[in-house]
């Protein structure tokens, strides 16, 4: 085995997104793109001699020649330890709990996330700080920087290392600990929620059903799930882990997970049901004859938060991307605690769950966590509230109702246009931009605007100002639009416009969401001209 020193260049469009930097599987594949963007990483963090390291991803085409990729070039940098999961595999909340639990100097993901695997799908790497969650802004811009100054990486010339067996091996002086991805965040799970009573739930005849969209989650939702808490065989569907996922789209909405809304939806439903995405950071939650919002979702967590054995003792604060609904601010404030608004990504939580000033954060995009490790957790999200209702002896249904009485409903959606030609999409939130100080007190379909702002954020942490994250309007009566472009697609921009607006009246709490936002959605239409800009009719996903 011999150091290689591979003479390279810089490759363009190597910018790492909110999670990482993610790209066409092929555009990986080509000559010397990953090898760039894993040694642009190195020198982004100071280099890896001597550093342990947590390497995993979700099974996607290409994650196991990325594995053996990485692998050789953490030892040609002289890393001292190599923790991987078995055949490369780890979901990243599973990932982020071993970069904890090891005391890692941090790890690398290879994900795409939600997005679609195969050869022609996209494919992703995100490195982790020693803290397990996401790298902060300043260290994806030090790794952005080394992508434009590169020369030369440096690489093993080795054959491959066996990833399927559990045990340690050695590449030059670089160990290399293959462990079961399973086991670590299974005992976590363990202690966070009252496994005895989820048993007796599904022994009393509870019926669950867990899409696992043939993505990371399978192994470790039927591990835990059918193997350990009692469900019934076959409660987890799509459970193998596919490089294409299956020719499916691994986002738990709707849309994608269709199978599992029909079947919540049918005459004969199981109680409750789940899905989570390709990596395992997202969830989905539905119960009999009931989808509900991610937003919706955090909020109920939080209110009910007092039944779960973790967190008992009651939250320290909760947090919340700036574009997901409101409703979470209604629990906090009844429950007397402090509510953060961040920008969207993960990361941003970080600083607020490390200091103690939160202990349950949550995305509108189906992101939903807490302090157990520091990247949102799908199948913790499934448990906890599968914990809540046993310890309430309630159903989905039933709980959500009781919410809507107590906080209100704040009926919210999102309408994305993908695909949208980037200099268009660009343009409209550039014009839409300059109108901010003109737009308050004007009306937009017949609905007064009362704010008009671009949303940026002061860390309370550590001072660090976040600018450009979203264009908010409020609107009387309770009404809020925010316009974003999406930084997790592969080609073209994504335009998410959220819509929401607050029901207070308790005869109107079961409306159509897209009936109750009809007024809103004119709103937006009316401030935007997203029709005539994008040449779009309708939205492409409606979550």
């Amino acid at each position: 085995m011999t150091i290689m020193t591979i003479p390279t260049k810089p490759i363009e469009g190597q910018k790492p997104g909110t999670s990482g930097l993610r790209k066409k599987t092929r555009v990986f594949m080509g000559p010397h793109y990953l090898e760039n963007y894993l040694q642009a990483t190195w020198d982004g963090i100071g280099g890896v001699a001597g550093k342990t390291l947590v390497l995993g991803g979700d099974g996607r085409h290409f994650n196991d020649r990325a594995a053996q990729v990485m692998l050789r070039m953490a030892a040609a940098s002289g890393a001292k330890k190599v923790i991987v999961g078995q055949n490369a595999l780890l979901s990243t909340p599973a990932a982020s709990h071993l970069i904890r639990k090891r005391k890692a100097d941090g790890g690398i993901i290879l994900s795409a996330s939600h997005n679609p695997g195969g050869p022609d799908g996209d494919f992703g790497v995100k490195y982790n700080v020693a803290n397990g969650g996401p790298a902060p802004e300043g260290v994806t811009e030090k790794i952005f920087a080394a992508t434009t100054t590169i020369t030369e990486y440096k690489i093993v010339e080795a054959q491959d290392i066996d990833l399927a067996t559990i045990g340690t091996s050695h590449l030059l002086d670089t160990e290399i600990e293959v462990v079961d991805p399973v086991a670590d965040y299974q005992d976590l799970m363990e202690q966070l929620f009252d496994f005895p009573a989820i048993k007796a739930l599904f022994a009393g005849g509870f019926r669950v059903s867990f899409d696992a969209m043939h993505a990371i989650t399978g192994p470790y939702a039927k591990a835990i799930l059918e193997d350990t808490l009692g469900a019934a065989p076959g409660s987890v569907t799509n459970g193998v882990p596919l490089p294409d996922f299956g020719q499916g789209h691994p986002d738990p909405n709707p849309i994608w997970a269709r199978d599992l809304m029909q079947t919540m939806f049918a005459d004969d439903a199981p109680d409750f049901g789940a899905a989570s995405d390709g990596d395992g950071d997202r969830n989905m939650i539905v119960g009999r004859g009931i989808y509900v919002t991610p937003s919706d979702s955090l909020a109920a967590i939080a209110a009910n938060a007092s039944h779960v054995k973790a967190y008992a003792g009651g939250l320290k604060g909760v947090a919340r991307s700036m574009p997901t609904s409101r409703a979470l601010d209604r629990v906090a404030e009844s429950l007397g605690i402090d509510c953060y608004e961040t920008p969207t990504g993960w990361k941003f939580f970080g600083n607020l769950l490390d200091a103690g000033r939160a202990t349950i954060c949550g995305e509108e995009s189906a992101g939903t966590g807490s302090d157990h490790v520091r990247e949102k957790d799908g199948l913790w999200a499934v448990l906890f509230w599968i914990n809540m209702l046993a310890a309430r002896k309630i159903s989905v249904a039933a709980l959500m109702a009781e919410h809507w009485k107590t906080f209100g409903r704040n009926y919210y959606s999102r309408h994305d246009y993908e695909a949208v030609d980037s200099v268009a999409a660009q343009a409209l939130v550039d014009d839409l931009r300059k109108r901010l100080p003109d737009l308050p007190g004007t009306t937009a379909a017949g609905l007064s605007v009362e704010s008009a702002d671009e949303f940026a954020y002061d860390d309370p942490v550590d001072g660090s100002r976040s600018e450009g994250q979203g264009l908010r309007f409020t609107l009387d009566g309770g009404g809020r639009i925010v316009l974003r472009l999406s930084g997790t697609g592969t080609e073209g921009a994504t335009l998410r416009v959220y819509l929401e607006r607050v029901e207070t009246d308790a005869d109107r709490m079961h409306d159509d969401p897209q009936e109750a936002l009809a007024g809103i959605i004119a709103a937006a239409e009316a401030l935007a001209g997203i029709k005539e800009r994008t040449g779009r009719d309708k939205p492409d996903v409606i979550t």
